[in-house]
Protein backbone atom coordinates (compact mmCIF):
# COMPACT_ATOMS: atom_id res chain seq x y z
CA UNK A 1 0.00 0.00 0.00
CA UNK A 2 1.38 3.41 -1.01
CA UNK A 3 1.58 6.35 1.40
CA UNK A 4 -1.22 8.09 -0.49
CA UNK A 5 -3.49 5.05 -0.21
CA UNK A 6 -2.68 4.69 3.49
CA UNK A 7 -3.46 8.37 4.09
CA UNK A 8 -6.78 8.11 2.22
CA UNK A 9 -7.73 5.03 4.26
CA UNK A 10 -6.88 6.95 7.43
CA UNK A 11 -9.12 9.78 6.21
CA UNK A 12 -12.02 7.34 5.97
CA UNK A 13 -11.44 6.15 9.53
CA UNK A 14 -11.21 9.75 10.77
CA UNK A 15 -14.45 10.67 8.98
CA UNK A 16 -16.26 7.76 10.66
CA UNK A 17 -14.87 8.86 14.04
CA UNK A 18 -16.14 12.42 13.45
CA UNK A 19 -19.62 11.08 12.69
CA UNK A 20 -19.55 8.94 15.85
CA UNK A 21 -18.31 11.98 17.77
CA UNK A 22 -21.33 14.01 16.69
CA UNK A 23 -23.61 11.16 17.68
CA UNK A 24 -21.98 11.03 21.12
CA UNK A 25 -22.32 14.77 21.63
CA UNK A 26 -26.10 14.54 21.17
CA UNK A 27 -26.55 13.19 24.73
CA UNK A 28 -25.02 14.37 28.01
CA UNK A 29 -24.30 10.81 29.09
CA UNK A 30 -22.20 10.12 25.97
CA UNK A 31 -20.70 13.59 25.42
CA UNK A 32 -17.33 12.70 26.99
CA UNK A 33 -17.01 9.68 24.71
CA UNK A 34 -17.97 11.84 21.73
CA UNK A 35 -15.20 14.31 22.56
CA UNK A 36 -12.63 11.53 22.82
CA UNK A 37 -13.66 10.03 19.49
CA UNK A 38 -13.43 13.45 17.87
CA UNK A 39 -9.94 14.03 19.26
CA UNK A 40 -8.74 10.62 18.07
CA UNK A 41 -10.19 11.33 14.63
CA UNK A 42 -8.43 14.69 14.49
CA UNK A 43 -5.08 13.17 15.46
CA UNK A 44 -5.45 10.61 12.66
CA UNK A 45 -6.51 13.31 10.19
CA UNK A 46 -3.53 15.51 11.04
CA UNK A 47 -1.12 12.59 10.81
CA UNK A 48 -2.44 11.57 7.39
CA UNK A 49 -2.29 15.17 6.15
CA UNK A 50 1.32 15.50 7.25
CA UNK A 51 2.19 12.28 5.40
CA UNK A 52 0.53 13.58 2.22
CA UNK A 53 2.29 16.94 2.57
CA UNK A 54 5.70 15.30 2.94
CA UNK A 55 5.02 12.98 0.00
CA UNK A 56 3.83 15.69 -2.40
CA UNK A 57 6.02 18.64 -1.39
CA UNK A 58 8.40 20.05 -3.97
CA UNK A 59 10.75 21.12 -1.16
CA UNK A 60 13.07 18.74 0.66
CA UNK A 61 11.43 16.48 3.23
CA UNK A 62 13.44 18.14 6.02
CA UNK A 63 12.34 21.68 5.04
CA UNK A 64 8.70 20.64 4.80
CA UNK A 65 8.88 18.81 8.13
CA UNK A 66 10.40 21.86 9.82
CA UNK A 67 7.71 24.17 8.43
CA UNK A 68 4.95 21.80 9.60
CA UNK A 69 6.56 21.44 13.03
CA UNK A 70 6.76 25.22 13.39
CA UNK A 71 3.08 25.65 12.54
CA UNK A 72 2.12 22.84 14.92
CA UNK A 73 4.19 24.35 17.73
CA UNK A 74 2.61 27.79 17.34
CA UNK A 75 -0.93 26.47 17.00
CA UNK A 76 -0.65 23.92 19.80
CA UNK A 77 1.05 26.43 22.10
CA UNK A 78 -1.66 29.05 21.66
CA UNK A 79 -4.39 26.41 21.88
CA UNK A 80 -3.12 24.86 25.10
CA UNK A 81 -2.60 28.28 26.67
CA UNK A 82 -6.13 29.45 25.85
CA UNK A 83 -7.72 26.15 26.87
CA UNK A 84 -6.03 26.29 30.28
CA UNK A 85 -6.77 29.95 30.98
CA UNK A 86 -10.24 30.53 29.52
CA UNK A 87 -13.13 30.76 31.98
CA UNK A 88 -16.35 28.87 31.33
CA UNK A 89 -18.11 32.23 31.10
CA UNK A 90 -15.75 33.14 28.25
CA UNK A 91 -16.33 29.99 26.20
CA UNK A 92 -18.91 31.60 23.87
CA UNK A 93 -16.47 34.41 23.05
CA UNK A 94 -13.66 31.90 22.47
CA UNK A 95 -15.81 29.81 20.16
CA UNK A 96 -16.80 32.91 18.19
CA UNK A 97 -13.14 33.78 17.72
CA UNK A 98 -12.31 30.23 16.64
CA UNK A 99 -15.03 30.51 14.01
CA UNK A 100 -13.39 33.70 12.75
CA UNK A 101 -10.08 31.83 12.29
CA UNK A 102 -11.81 29.22 10.12
CA UNK A 103 -13.34 31.98 8.01
CA UNK A 104 -10.01 33.77 7.62
CA UNK A 105 -8.33 30.48 6.67
CA UNK A 106 -10.89 29.92 3.91
CA UNK A 107 -10.22 33.43 2.54
CA UNK A 108 -6.44 32.89 2.55
CA UNK A 109 -6.75 29.44 0.96
CA UNK A 110 -8.98 30.92 -1.73
CA UNK A 111 -6.53 33.66 -2.68
CA UNK A 112 -3.63 31.23 -2.58
CA UNK A 113 -5.53 28.85 -4.83
CA UNK A 114 -6.26 31.66 -7.28
CA UNK A 115 -2.63 32.77 -7.40
CA UNK A 116 -0.94 29.38 -7.60
CA UNK A 117 -3.25 27.06 -9.54
CA UNK A 118 -4.47 26.87 -13.11
CA UNK A 119 -8.24 26.92 -12.80
CA UNK A 120 -11.29 26.21 -14.91
CA UNK A 121 -14.76 27.66 -14.35
CA UNK A 122 -15.67 25.02 -11.75
CA UNK A 123 -12.57 25.74 -9.69
CA UNK A 124 -13.17 29.47 -9.99
CA UNK A 125 -16.65 29.02 -8.53
CA UNK A 126 -15.13 27.02 -5.66
CA UNK A 127 -12.60 29.76 -4.98
CA UNK A 128 -15.17 32.54 -5.19
CA UNK A 129 -17.72 30.86 -2.91
CA UNK A 130 -15.02 29.78 -0.47
CA UNK A 131 -13.75 33.34 -0.11
CA UNK A 132 -17.32 34.69 0.12
CA UNK A 133 -18.39 32.32 2.90
CA UNK A 134 -15.06 32.70 4.68
CA UNK A 135 -15.20 36.51 4.66
CA UNK A 136 -18.78 36.59 5.96
CA UNK A 137 -17.83 34.12 8.69
CA UNK A 138 -14.72 36.09 9.64
CA UNK A 139 -16.29 39.48 10.31
CA UNK A 140 -19.57 38.02 11.56
CA UNK A 141 -17.69 36.00 14.17
CA UNK A 142 -15.70 39.05 15.27
CA UNK A 143 -18.94 40.98 15.82
CA UNK A 144 -20.37 38.04 17.77
CA UNK A 145 -17.23 38.03 19.93
CA UNK A 146 -17.54 41.77 20.57
CA UNK A 147 -21.21 41.47 21.54
CA UNK A 148 -20.71 38.43 23.75
CA UNK A 149 -17.80 40.07 25.56
CA UNK A 150 -19.79 43.31 26.04
CA UNK A 151 -17.26 45.25 23.97
CA UNK A 152 -20.05 46.17 21.58
CA UNK A 153 -23.69 47.03 22.31
CA UNK A 154 -25.94 43.98 22.24
CA UNK A 155 -28.82 45.93 20.70
CA UNK A 156 -29.35 45.27 16.98
CA UNK A 157 -27.89 47.71 14.47
CA UNK A 158 -30.86 48.87 12.41
CA UNK A 159 -29.57 50.83 9.44
CA UNK A 160 -32.13 52.40 7.08
CA UNK A 161 -32.97 49.89 4.36
CA UNK A 162 -30.79 47.24 6.00
CA UNK A 163 -32.53 44.38 4.17
CA UNK A 164 -31.92 46.06 0.82
CA UNK A 165 -28.27 46.54 1.76
CA UNK A 166 -27.93 42.81 2.38
CA UNK A 167 -29.74 41.98 -0.87
CA UNK A 168 -27.58 44.46 -2.77
CA UNK A 169 -24.41 42.83 -1.42
CA UNK A 170 -25.60 39.40 -2.56
CA UNK A 171 -26.58 40.66 -6.04
CA UNK A 172 -23.26 42.50 -6.41
CA UNK A 173 -21.39 39.33 -5.43
CA UNK A 174 -23.31 37.33 -8.03
CA UNK A 175 -22.38 39.85 -10.73
CA UNK A 176 -18.75 39.81 -9.61
CA UNK A 177 -18.76 36.01 -9.85
CA UNK A 178 -19.68 36.29 -13.53
CA UNK A 179 -16.95 38.85 -14.12
CA UNK A 180 -14.43 36.68 -12.27
CA UNK A 181 -15.22 33.62 -14.36
CA UNK A 182 -15.10 35.64 -17.60
CA UNK A 183 -11.82 37.44 -16.90
CA UNK A 184 -9.96 35.31 -14.36
CA UNK A 185 -8.74 38.57 -12.81
CA UNK A 186 -8.13 38.89 -9.09
CA UNK A 187 -9.83 42.33 -9.03
CA UNK A 188 -13.47 41.10 -8.83
CA UNK A 189 -12.36 38.59 -6.18
CA UNK A 190 -10.87 41.40 -4.08
CA UNK A 191 -13.95 43.62 -4.50
CA UNK A 192 -16.24 40.75 -3.52
CA UNK A 193 -14.09 40.07 -0.45
CA UNK A 194 -14.54 43.64 0.76
CA UNK A 195 -18.31 43.41 0.18
CA UNK A 196 -18.48 40.04 1.97
CA UNK A 197 -16.54 41.39 4.95
CA UNK A 198 -19.03 44.25 5.26
CA UNK A 199 -21.95 41.86 4.80
CA UNK A 200 -20.72 39.56 7.58
CA UNK A 201 -20.36 42.53 9.91
CA UNK A 202 -23.85 43.83 9.12
CA UNK A 203 -25.60 40.44 9.28
CA UNK A 204 -24.54 39.83 12.88
CA UNK A 205 -24.62 43.46 14.04
CA UNK A 206 -28.29 43.56 13.01
CA UNK A 207 -29.16 40.70 15.39
CA UNK A 208 -30.05 41.52 18.98
CA UNK A 209 -28.25 40.19 22.05
CA UNK A 210 -31.14 37.94 23.03
CA UNK A 211 -30.59 35.91 19.86
CA UNK A 212 -26.80 35.66 20.16
CA UNK A 213 -26.81 31.95 21.19
CA UNK A 214 -28.51 31.20 17.87
CA UNK A 215 -25.97 33.40 16.09
CA UNK A 216 -23.06 31.45 17.60
CA UNK A 217 -24.62 28.23 16.35
CA UNK A 218 -25.26 29.80 12.94
CA UNK A 219 -21.64 30.95 12.68
CA UNK A 220 -20.58 27.43 13.57
CA UNK A 221 -22.50 26.30 10.51
CA UNK A 222 -20.91 29.00 8.36
CA UNK A 223 -17.44 27.98 9.51
CA UNK A 224 -18.22 24.40 8.50
CA UNK A 225 -19.23 25.40 4.99
CA UNK A 226 -16.13 27.61 4.78
CA UNK A 227 -14.01 24.59 5.72
CA UNK A 228 -15.80 22.46 3.12
CA UNK A 229 -15.10 25.11 0.49
CA UNK A 230 -11.44 25.12 1.49
CA UNK A 231 -11.45 21.34 1.13
CA UNK A 232 -12.77 21.66 -2.41
CA UNK A 233 -10.04 24.17 -3.29
CA UNK A 234 -7.35 21.92 -1.77
CA UNK A 235 -8.88 18.69 -3.14
CA UNK A 236 -8.90 17.34 0.42
CA UNK A 237 -11.75 14.85 0.78
CA UNK A 238 -11.67 14.73 4.59
CA UNK A 239 -11.85 18.52 4.91
CA UNK A 240 -14.89 18.48 2.63
CA UNK A 241 -16.59 15.78 4.70
CA UNK A 242 -15.70 17.39 8.02
CA UNK A 243 -16.81 20.83 6.87
CA UNK A 244 -20.10 19.42 5.61
CA UNK A 245 -20.68 17.66 8.95
CA UNK A 246 -20.03 20.85 10.91
CA UNK A 247 -22.03 22.98 8.50
CA UNK A 248 -25.10 20.74 8.45
CA UNK A 249 -25.09 20.00 12.19
CA UNK A 250 -24.70 23.71 12.97
CA UNK A 251 -27.59 24.56 10.65
CA UNK A 252 -29.82 21.91 12.24
CA UNK A 253 -28.95 23.16 15.74
CA UNK A 254 -29.67 26.75 14.70
CA UNK A 255 -33.05 25.70 13.31
CA UNK A 256 -33.96 23.80 16.48
CA UNK A 257 -32.94 26.77 18.64
CA UNK A 258 -34.99 29.15 16.49
CA UNK A 259 -38.01 26.88 16.99
CA UNK A 260 -37.38 26.83 20.75
CA UNK A 261 -37.23 30.64 20.80
CA UNK A 262 -40.13 31.11 18.37
CA UNK A 263 -37.81 32.96 16.03
CA UNK A 264 -37.75 32.84 12.24
CA UNK A 265 -34.78 30.79 11.05
CA UNK A 266 -34.64 32.75 7.78
CA UNK A 267 -34.81 36.03 9.70
CA UNK A 268 -31.86 35.14 11.92
CA UNK A 269 -29.57 33.83 9.18
CA UNK A 270 -30.35 36.90 7.04
CA UNK A 271 -29.56 39.35 9.82
CA UNK A 272 -33.09 40.04 11.02
CA UNK A 273 -34.64 40.23 7.53
CA UNK A 274 -38.32 41.09 7.84
CA UNK A 275 -38.18 41.25 11.66
CA UNK A 276 -39.67 44.18 13.46
CA UNK A 277 -37.93 45.12 16.67
CA UNK A 278 -39.88 45.42 19.89
CA UNK A 279 -40.49 48.77 21.48
CA UNK A 280 -40.87 48.24 25.19
CA UNK A 281 -37.35 47.82 26.44
CA UNK A 282 -37.68 50.18 29.35
CA UNK A 283 -35.14 49.63 32.05
CA UNK A 284 -37.07 51.38 34.80
CA UNK A 285 -38.62 49.50 37.70
CA UNK A 286 -42.28 48.53 37.38
CA UNK A 287 -43.26 48.38 41.04
CA UNK A 288 -41.86 47.44 44.42
CA UNK A 289 -39.79 44.33 44.90
CA UNK A 290 -39.51 42.21 48.04
CA UNK A 291 -36.11 41.21 49.40
CA UNK A 292 -35.23 38.07 51.38
CA UNK A 293 -32.09 36.78 53.08
CA UNK A 294 -30.35 33.44 52.70
CA UNK A 295 -31.59 31.95 56.03
CA UNK A 296 -35.19 32.68 55.00
CA UNK A 297 -34.64 30.89 51.70
CA UNK A 298 -33.12 27.92 53.57
CA UNK A 299 -36.27 27.71 55.71
CA UNK A 300 -38.46 27.76 52.57
CA UNK A 301 -36.43 24.95 51.03
CA UNK A 302 -36.65 22.81 54.16
CA UNK A 303 -40.43 23.18 54.21
CA UNK A 304 -40.79 22.45 50.48
CA UNK A 305 -41.68 19.16 48.84
CA UNK A 306 -40.83 20.17 45.28
CA UNK A 307 -38.09 22.56 44.21
CA UNK A 308 -36.98 23.60 40.73
CA UNK A 309 -33.73 25.46 40.06
CA UNK A 310 -33.40 27.60 36.93
CA UNK A 311 -29.73 28.41 36.20
CA UNK A 312 -28.52 31.26 34.01
CA UNK A 313 -25.42 33.14 32.96
CA UNK A 314 -25.13 34.75 36.41
CA UNK A 315 -24.53 31.31 37.92
CA UNK A 316 -21.66 30.80 35.49
CA UNK A 317 -20.15 34.20 36.28
CA UNK A 318 -20.29 33.53 40.03
CA UNK A 319 -19.02 29.94 39.59
CA UNK A 320 -21.89 28.89 41.81
CA UNK A 321 -22.50 25.51 40.19
CA UNK A 322 -20.48 23.63 42.83
CA UNK A 323 -22.27 24.91 45.96
CA UNK A 324 -25.54 24.58 44.03
CA UNK A 325 -24.75 20.89 43.44
CA UNK A 326 -23.96 20.45 47.14
CA UNK A 327 -27.23 22.16 48.10
CA UNK A 328 -29.17 19.91 45.74
CA UNK A 329 -27.52 16.80 47.16
CA UNK A 330 -28.41 17.86 50.72
CA UNK A 331 -32.02 18.64 49.85
CA UNK A 332 -32.46 15.36 48.00
CA UNK A 333 -30.98 13.53 50.97
CA UNK A 334 -33.69 15.17 53.10
CA UNK A 335 -36.38 13.88 50.74
CA UNK A 336 -37.02 17.06 48.74
CA UNK A 337 -37.74 16.54 45.03
CA UNK A 338 -35.22 18.87 43.37
CA UNK A 339 -34.84 19.29 39.62
CA UNK A 340 -33.32 21.77 37.18
CA UNK A 341 -35.13 23.57 34.38
CA UNK A 342 -32.79 24.65 31.58
CA UNK A 343 -33.85 26.98 28.79
CA UNK A 344 -32.43 26.13 25.32
CA UNK A 345 -30.57 29.45 25.19
CA UNK A 346 -29.66 29.85 28.87
CA UNK A 347 -26.22 31.42 29.09
CA UNK A 348 -24.47 32.61 25.94
CA UNK A 349 -24.04 29.28 24.20
CA UNK A 350 -26.21 26.23 23.42
CA UNK A 351 -25.74 23.73 26.27
CA UNK A 352 -23.82 26.22 28.42
CA UNK A 353 -25.77 25.43 31.60
CA UNK A 354 -25.74 21.69 30.94
CA UNK A 355 -21.95 21.72 30.77
CA UNK A 356 -21.67 23.69 34.02
CA UNK A 357 -24.01 21.32 35.86
CA UNK A 358 -22.26 18.24 34.48
CA UNK A 359 -18.94 19.75 35.61
CA UNK A 360 -20.38 19.95 39.15
CA UNK A 361 -21.52 16.27 38.98
CA UNK A 362 -25.24 17.06 38.99
CA UNK A 363 -27.12 13.87 37.94
CA UNK A 364 -28.21 14.03 34.31
CA UNK A 365 -31.69 12.70 35.05
CA UNK A 366 -32.72 15.73 37.12
CA UNK A 367 -31.66 18.27 34.47
CA UNK A 368 -34.72 18.83 32.29
CA UNK A 369 -35.37 20.98 29.25
CA UNK A 370 -37.94 23.76 29.16
CA UNK A 371 -40.62 21.72 27.38
CA UNK A 372 -40.23 18.87 29.86
CA UNK A 373 -40.64 20.98 32.99
CA UNK A 374 -42.76 24.02 32.14
CA UNK A 375 -46.05 22.33 33.10
CA UNK A 376 -44.63 21.37 36.52
CA UNK A 377 -44.11 24.87 37.91
CA UNK A 378 -47.72 25.11 39.08
CA UNK A 379 -47.14 22.14 41.40
CA UNK A 380 -43.79 23.45 42.69
CA UNK A 381 -43.32 24.94 46.14
CA UNK A 382 -40.13 26.93 45.54
CA UNK A 383 -38.29 27.97 42.39
CA UNK A 384 -34.74 29.28 42.62
CA UNK A 385 -33.78 31.45 39.65
CA UNK A 386 -30.00 31.65 39.88
CA UNK A 387 -28.57 34.27 37.55
CA UNK A 388 -31.23 33.88 34.84
CA UNK A 389 -33.20 36.86 33.55
CA UNK A 390 -34.51 37.01 29.99
CA UNK A 391 -35.43 33.30 29.88
CA UNK A 392 -37.86 33.77 32.82
CA UNK A 393 -39.33 37.09 31.69
CA UNK A 394 -43.15 37.02 31.49
CA UNK A 395 -43.05 39.94 29.04
CA UNK A 396 -42.24 37.39 26.34
CA UNK A 397 -45.77 36.01 26.75
CA UNK A 398 -47.68 39.06 27.98
CA UNK A 399 -46.24 42.06 26.13
CA UNK A 400 -46.51 41.96 22.30
CA UNK A 401 -44.27 45.04 22.10
CA UNK A 402 -41.40 43.52 24.03
CA UNK A 403 -38.17 42.64 22.17
CA UNK A 404 -38.62 39.18 23.73
CA UNK A 405 -42.22 38.82 22.49
CA UNK A 406 -43.02 35.33 21.29
CA UNK A 407 -39.96 33.67 22.81
CA UNK A 408 -40.98 30.67 24.93
CA UNK A 409 -39.77 31.12 28.51
CA UNK A 410 -39.68 29.13 31.73
CA UNK A 411 -42.95 30.00 33.49
CA UNK A 412 -41.45 30.23 36.98
CA UNK A 413 -44.08 32.71 38.16
CA UNK A 414 -46.63 29.86 38.32
CA UNK A 415 -44.84 28.36 41.34
CA UNK A 416 -45.99 29.08 44.89
CA UNK A 417 -42.78 30.98 45.64
CA UNK A 418 -40.05 32.25 43.33
CA UNK A 419 -36.66 33.39 44.63
CA UNK A 420 -34.49 35.33 42.18
CA UNK A 421 -30.72 35.46 42.80
CA UNK A 422 -29.28 38.69 41.37
CA UNK A 423 -26.60 41.22 42.16
CA UNK A 424 -28.96 44.13 41.46
CA UNK A 425 -32.21 45.08 39.77
CA UNK A 426 -30.39 45.60 36.47
CA UNK A 427 -31.90 44.35 33.22
CA UNK A 428 -30.77 41.19 31.46
CA UNK A 429 -28.64 40.77 28.34
CA UNK A 430 -31.53 41.82 26.08
CA UNK A 431 -31.85 45.11 28.01
CA UNK A 432 -35.46 44.43 29.04
CA UNK A 433 -36.83 44.90 32.56
CA UNK A 434 -38.37 41.77 34.10
CA UNK A 435 -41.87 42.09 35.65
CA UNK A 436 -41.20 38.81 37.48
CA UNK A 437 -39.18 40.74 40.05
CA UNK A 438 -42.24 42.68 41.17
CA UNK A 439 -44.79 39.87 41.45
CA UNK A 440 -46.37 39.05 44.80
CA UNK A 441 -44.95 35.52 44.89
CA UNK A 442 -41.44 36.64 43.93
CA UNK A 443 -38.59 37.77 46.17
CA UNK A 444 -35.08 38.98 45.43
CA UNK A 445 -31.94 37.54 47.04
CA UNK A 446 -29.23 40.09 46.27
CA UNK A 447 -25.50 39.43 46.24
CA UNK A 448 -22.95 37.07 44.72
CA UNK A 449 -24.77 33.85 43.79
CA UNK A 450 -21.99 31.59 45.06
CA UNK A 451 -21.80 33.36 48.43
CA UNK A 452 -25.57 33.31 48.82
CA UNK A 453 -25.87 29.60 48.02
CA UNK A 454 -23.05 28.82 50.45
CA UNK A 455 -24.90 30.80 53.14
CA UNK A 456 -28.04 28.78 52.41
CA UNK A 457 -25.99 25.59 52.67
CA UNK A 458 -24.65 26.67 56.06
CA UNK A 459 -28.17 27.37 57.32
CA UNK A 460 -29.36 23.98 56.07
CA UNK A 461 -26.47 22.20 57.81
CA UNK A 462 -27.14 24.03 61.08
CA UNK A 463 -30.81 23.10 60.90
CA UNK A 464 -29.99 19.49 60.04
CA UNK A 465 -27.56 19.30 62.96
CA UNK A 466 -30.13 20.78 65.35
CA UNK A 467 -32.84 18.33 64.28
CA UNK A 468 -30.44 15.39 64.65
Amino acid sequence: MTLVSLAQATYVVAAVLFILSLAGLSQQETARRGNILGMVGMVLALAATVVLALDSSERSALTTALLIAMVFAIGAGVGVWRARTVEMTQMPELIAMLHSFVGLAAVLVGFNSHLTEESDAVHQVEVFLGVLIGAVTFTGSIVAYLKLSAKMKSRPLTLPGRNWLNLGAIVASAILLGVYIATGSVVPLVIMTVIALALGFHLVAAIGGGDMPVVVSMLNSYSGWAAAAAGLMLSNDLLIVTGALVGSSGAILSYLMCKAMNRSFISVILGGFGAEGGTSAAAGEQGEHREVKAPEVAAMLEAASRVIIVPGYGMAVAKAQYPVADMVAMLRHQGVDVRFGVHPVAGRLPGHMNVLLAEAKVPYDIVLEMDEINDDFADTDVVLVIGANDVVNPSAMEDPGSPLAGMPVLEVWNAKQCIVFKRSMATGYAGVQNPLFFRENSAMLFGDAKAQVEEILTALRVSEGASA
